[in-house]
This record gives C-alpha cells, sequence and structure tokens, in this order.
C-alpha cells in the first residue's frame, strides 16, 4: 500500500463495465481489507476481510450469483 494512504482511505478503482454512473468502486486498506462503495455513495462503504473478498471473487468466476 503506497505510504499516502491510512489505514481510513483508499484510492479507489471504478469497473472497466462502469457506465452511466451507477458502478461500484474497489479499494484496498491497510492490512489487506477490501473496501466497497457504490459511487453516488461515496462516504458509505462495506469493507472485508481479504479472505472474504477472494471467496466472493471467486464465487463470481464460478458463476454462484447468475440470475436464474
Amino acid at each position: 500500500m503506497p505510504q499516502h494512504m491510512s489505514r481510513h482511505t483508499a484510492e479507489f478503482k471504478i469497473s472497466s463495465f462502469c457506465s452511466g454512473g451507477d458502478c461500484v468502486e474497489v479499494g484496498m486498506l491497510q492490512g489487506g481489507v477490501v473496501a466497497v462503495r457504490d459511487t453516488k455513495e461515496g462516504a458509505r462503504e462495506l469493507r472485508f476481510s481479504s479472505t472474504e473478498w477472494a471467496s466472493f471473487v471467486a464465487g463470481i468466476k464460478q458463476g454462484a450469483f447468475e440470475a436464474r
């Protein structure tokens, strides 16, 4: 993590699939914590451990969240 980032701030990245402003941003915090927020609600974020995030990403890749 760059030294200018504190435990409570992250450099958020927007998905390359974003269009129209209704997007999700993801940022890394100190200690491997992953922060996720809506671009319209930047002050509010969800935080996940690196293990939780890895499980979520694996689930996405396996199609666990596909609409049925």
